[in-house]
């Protein structure tokens, strides 16, 4: 039965993370996520319900607009792919229990916020703004142990991040800091900490990638968002064990 509720879960994510490239690239723009529908970006034709099915689409279409044959960007099929995954790692893992509602929340927004800083190097107000409510309310219902953690984590998570903004004169987004203010709140101080750290091993290890794939000549900005995504997916469902076997040391 587990099986079949985490597939379930899995399909669920699919369809959200279709949504979910919407939201990340309108949003930033100041667009409507409701219209114009979804079409093609080349020759603006209003896509079907074939060309909108998730992953299926795109490998079907092997990857092109059914009209004009212009490419279409696999960010739109990994998105969906990865919120369908996590979906149902998250109900995999934690069941049917309140604190699955927080996880998905929490995933979602850390979704979004990483399609709009890839494509646009912005973590929109406004969506943090949203999903922020949203996970007030779901750790008021599932708090954390104890309770104040969520305040503490989500000062500390907010004020580290601007702080190296301010040290930095500008080095650290905007974004940035307020998402940390979010992740605090959720995950709490030992763990949101523990997210910063990881987040920027990702973060230098992508940027040296991507600088030497660039040339040294083609030095640019690298978005944070997508590292810090990845580090609070790895706390959120790992940091009290990476916690607990790093204090057995000593």
């Amino acid at each position: 039965m587990d099986i079949a509720y985490t597939i379930f879960a899995f399909i669920f994510g699919l369809v959200f993370g279709s949504f979910f490239n919407v939201v990340g690239l309108r949003v930033p723009k100041k667009e409507s996520i409701v219209s114009p529908p979804s079409h093609c970006t080349n020759c603006n034709r209003q896509l079907g319900a074939l060309d909108l099915v998730p992953v299926f689409s795109y490998v079907l279409l092997r990857g092109k607009c059914r009209t004009c044959k212009a490419k279409i960007s696999p960010i739109y099929m990994i998105t969906e792919l990865i919120t369908g995954l996590l979906f149902a790692y998250a109900f995999w893992t934690i069941g049917f229990q309140l604190e699955l509602a927080v996880a998905l929340i929490f995933i979602s927004l850390l979704v979004i916020i990483t399609v709009s800083d890839i494509a646009y190097m912005l973590i929109p107000d406004k969506i943090l703004l949203f999903f922020g409510i949203l996970l007030i309310i779901g750790r008021i219902i599932v708090p954390l142990d104890p309770w104040w953690d969520s305040i503490v984590g989500a000062i500390i998570g907010f004020g580290i991040l601007l702080l190296i903004a301010i040290i930095s004169k500008g080095g650290m987004g905007g974004g940035d800091i307020k998402l940390f203010l979010v992740i605090g709140l959720v995950l709490g101080t030992f763990n949101t900490l523990l997210t910063l750290f990881i987040a920027s091993v990702i973060g230098m290890i992508t940027g040296v990638i991507v600088l030497k794939l660039r040339g040294q000549g083609r030095k640019a900005p690298i978005p944070f968002g997508p590292s810090i995504a990845i580090a609070t997916i790895i706390v959120y469902f790992y940091g009290d064990k990476m916690i607990d076997w790093y204090m057995k040391l000593f």
